[in-house]
């Protein structure tokens, strides 16, 4: 009997081995905690204003790999609390969905998918596909958080990049903190930093806005102090009536 316990135990052992090691290879292309840390602290100071609120400097990230597990998240600031705290589960809703929705033929960033998830088109009520799960968030401190699960979440407004390496896809990485017009711009400066980009470079799937770019189903509206690759865009128009 305790030879066969000790058999049960080590292959028990040898399971969860296997296990993690399989885990770590999903995400073996993509950066850890650290190195995320360090592009999202970069990317506001590389091609130009990211606009928004703080400009890019108050943001979480998450990395999702290709199967949807959470690989890595952060805050760009040291201490969590002083970035929204909602926008942690935004931020891995954005991976997850960016990552859900594209294939090595096509990147398709949350930014893009505004238009189509609104009432009267074509995915209206998409988002109730797969909601997400609270019980994959950090605590105030950052602890914890989900990581080697699938959280799940849609999200669609800017912020999520579906990332690449060799012209396939690998994962999704979401940003929040901001508008989700500059969690844009920061997402794709940390895809670049990171070398991720899909194939076709870095602005295959750009946020566009019809008021620049003209109509079309994949157009986002503009957000307060808009600006995007260093070009100041515009404003989100004022309400009236109320």
């Amino acid at each position: 009997m305790k030879n066969l316990g000790m058999l049960v135990v080590t292959l028990f052992t040898l399971m969860y081995a296997a296990y993690d090691v399989a885990w770590a290879g999903n995400c073996s292309g993509l950066p850890d905690e650290s190195q995320l840390k360090g592009f999202l602290a970069a990317a506001p100071g590389t091609g130009g204003d990211a606009g928004g609120l703080f400009h890019g400097n108050l943001m979480w990230a998450a990395l999702v790999d290709r199967n949807g597990d959470l690989c890595a998240s952060t805050t760009s600031t040291n201490d969590p609390t002083q970035v929204w705290p909602g926008s942690q589960a935004i931020a891995k809703s954005k991976a997850y969905t960016a990552n859900a929705f594209s294939l090595d033929a096509l990147a398709l960033s949350t930014a893009r998918l505004y238009t189509f998830t609104q009432p009267g088109h074509s995915l209206w009520s998409l988002g109730g596909a797969n909601p997400f799960n609270p019980n994959f968030l950090a605590n105030p401190q950052g602890n914890g958080g989900g990581k080697n699960q699938i959280a799940g979440g849609m999200i669609f407004f800017g912020g999520g990049v579906p990332l690449y390496k060799d012209g396939k896809i690998i994962g999704g990485l979401g940003i929040s903190g901001d508008t989700s017009c500059t969690d844009h711009e920061i997402a794709k400066r940390v895809r670049n930093l990171a070398s991720l980009d899909p194939p076709g470079g870095s602005l295959v799937d750009d946020i566009t806005y019809s008021s620049v770019d003209g109509p079309s189903v994949f157009t986002h509206p503009l957000c307060p102090n808009t600006w995007r690759n260093g070009v100041f865009i515009g404003n989100e128009a004022a309400a009236s009536g109320y």
